[in-house]
């Protein structure tokens, strides 16, 4: 009966003792003091017979092979300090990944942060570029736009074209004359532009440009027919013919650079006679080839 006691007594200090060190710790001195207030408690005083009795007990229990208290709580205490020791590493290695943790929470909120600033840049970078090309496309086409309208006139300003026959009407000769005429060409084919005047026979260049320039003569033998085409005062190219009977027919063309203004006619030799009817023989006639600018009348 004294030996289930003293087991028991010992299980509960060994208890007790792992309670203690768990949740704070006793040291060794500590442990005997819980101990031996323990054996108090459980054994209260007793007289020298039973002293004696239970010291003969004691050490027959211990002669049975009951372990030593004293070496197993000190065995116990080492293996729970240093159980303390493990979990002490323990925290502070989750404490420093903790904050790891937080440093790459940091550096992670610190990257959504630039990512958005830099879609927020992306996007307004996008706005102005859209802008700058819808400024550049509306330029772009008020540019077309006056190209067209420019072309257009510039079209309108090419579209010169005139041709002319002698007479209106009828048949019959002009010349000789004493002097030479500027012959006036009246029957009109087309005068587009309205650069030639049939009243005075005279063509006035509305545009710098190349022209082309022909004129044909008719007449009856015996008298020579010779005309010559006109640059302002300056004799160009003649058509000349002449039979001694029978008809005569000759044509002549140049091709002129006429400034803004200048004039281009046809002059009857003084002396020399043409003559027409309703198959108009003599004819007068011209066309811009294409204007020109100043750098390519330079060229030239």
């Amino acid at each position: 009966m004294k030996a289930l006691v003293c087991i028991l007594l010992l299980l509960e200090t060994f208890v007790f003792v792992v309670q203690q060190q768990v949740d704070g710790g006793l040291n060794e001195n500590e442990i005997s003091q819980q101990i031996s207030s323990e054996d108090r408690r459980q054994n209260p005083p007793q007289t020298d017979t039973l002293r004696a009795e239970a010291s003969t007990d004691s050490q027959q229990y211990c002669d049975l092979g009951i372990p030593d208290i004293h070496a197993a709580l000190r065995e116990l205490t080492a293996t729970v300090t240093e159980q303390k020791g493990n979990i002490r590493e323990l925290t502070a290695t989750v404490t420093e990944q903790k904050g790891n943790i937080r440093e790459l929470t940091a550096a992670d909120t610190e990257q959504k942060e630039n990512i958005r600033a830099l879609e927020t840049q992306l996007r307004e970078q996008k706005m102005f570029i859209l802008e700058e090309l819808n400024k550049k496309n509306e330029e772009i086409s008020n540019l077309t736009l006056s190209q067209v309208e420019e072309l257009k006139k510039e079209n309108r300003d090419r579209e010169i074209a005139f041709s002319a026959g002698l007479m209106q009407s009828g048949s019959g000769n002009i010349g000789p004359f004493t002097t030479d005429i500027t012959i006036t060409y009246k029957k009109v084919f087309t005068n587009i532009g309205n650069a030639y005047n049939p009243v005075t026979g005279i063509f006035t260049a509305p545009l710098k440009g190349a022209y082309m320039f022909r004129v044909t003569i008719y007449g009856h033998g015996g008298i020579a027919s010779t005309a010559s085409i006109y640059k302002n005062e300056e004799k160009v190219v003649v058509a000349h013919d002449v039979q001694a009977q029978d008809r005569v027919t000759s044509s002549n063309g140049v091709v002129l650079i006429l400034e803004v203004g200048d004039v281009v006619y046809v002059r009857l030799w003084s002396g020399t006679r043409i003559a027409d009817s309703e198959n108009n023989h003599n004819t007068f006639s011209g066309f811009l080839l294409f204007p020109l600018r100043e750098k390519e009348l330079c060229r030239m």
